[in-house]
């Protein structure tokens, strides 16, 4: 593979994860023809079939799986090989990828302005997405690591903890349940409830709650944006359950209102996510050390301004 191009490794690491030449081509700029054909040439300069497909799916064969592990190696060791230059003088230059689920939007900035006015030499990259397309980008080594509120359930990324994660059940600020204090969950047996979409951490997490007491929720709508969730609430359209540090400001603002529900909030956790062996530049080591040892105190923070 001596003739094969580092822009062919990145493509196939891309194909490799995502399995959709078309995904790879929008994520990367390209036509999915332009795709087809780099991995063609990159196929002919390693000798052997890199995917397959069965039925309508594309699978990597033996040998594609097998290649994907080295070129996540290698694209690894380029960018740790980047950084390491740019900090030859410390942490005064260089570069922070990060990531973070659309609930972490609402004070994630806010924690990397605090980073780069410690290390104002940094450059941050920060992308909000969802669960799935954060692990994509995990897996392309796009991102140095993410923050999730669910632990990965796979095998091939790795997650710690770093901060609480309160859930709440919330409703419009004039709504009959905004007064009243010690709710049973069988009470809001009959009223509608706003979602996310299915696969999501906090509509797994809303499921969960519901399931243990065998409640079945009325599911009226599912959006997949918080921000349209709380709008929807806050004109009447139903409850919603939502991560505690989305709605902050709409609290203070007495938009939107925490129904006294007995047994909530329900305690989830904030997980620094990354995939597993990788190296990480000096930049992200030194922003995920603060997140482990400041992170709770810092969105406490965040969520007040």
């Amino acid at each position: 593979m001596k003739n094969a191009t580092l822009r062919q490794l990145r493509l196939f690491a891309h194909a490799g994860h995502s399995l959709s030449f078309a995904d790879t081509a929008r994520a990367l700029h390209l036509t999915p023809p332009a795709v087809s054909i780099q991995i063609k040439q990159f196929e002919s300069h390693i000798g052997a079939d890199l995917f397959e497909r069965i039925g309508k799916r594309m699978q990597l064969t033996a040998a594609g799986r097998e290649m994907l592990i080295h070129v996540n190696a290698i694209i690894d060791q380029i960018r740790a090989a980047e950084e390491s230059l740019r900090h030859l003088q410390g942490l005064e230059g260089g570069e922070l990828n990060v990531g973070a689920i659309s609930a972490g939007d609402h004070f994630f900035p806010f924690m990397l302005a605090d980073f780069r006015r410690r290390y104002p030499g940094i450059d941050v990259k920060l992308r909000i997405m969802n669960r799935e397309q954060l692990h994509y980008a995990l897996l392309n080594g796009e991102l140095d690591f993410g923050i999730s509120g669910r632990p990965p359930d796979r095998a091939d990324i790795v997650g710690e903890p770093f901060a609480p994660h309160p859930n709440v059940i919330i409703c419009h600020g004039k709504h009959p349940l905004a007064k009243r204090t010690h709710v049973p969950l069988a009470d809001l047996k009959g009223e509608s409830f706003i979602v996310r979409e299915r696969g999501s951490g906090t509509r797994i997490a809303m499921e969960q709650a519901f399931a243990k007491r065998r409640i079945e929720p009325v599911i009226a709508m599912e959006l997949g944006s918080n921000e349209t969730i709380k709008r929807a609430v806050a004109a009447g359209f139903g409850l919603s359950f939502v991560s505690a540090h989305v709605i902050a400001f709409d609290i203070r603002a007495k938009r939107l209102a925490v129904v006294d529900v007995e047994g909530f909030p329900v305690m989830r956790r904030w997980y620094v996510v990354e995939r597993r062996g990788k190296r990480l530049p000096p930049a992200a080591q030194a922003f995920k050390r603060i997140l482990l040892a400041e992170g709770a105190g810092l969105i406490e923070t965040a969520l007040k301004q």
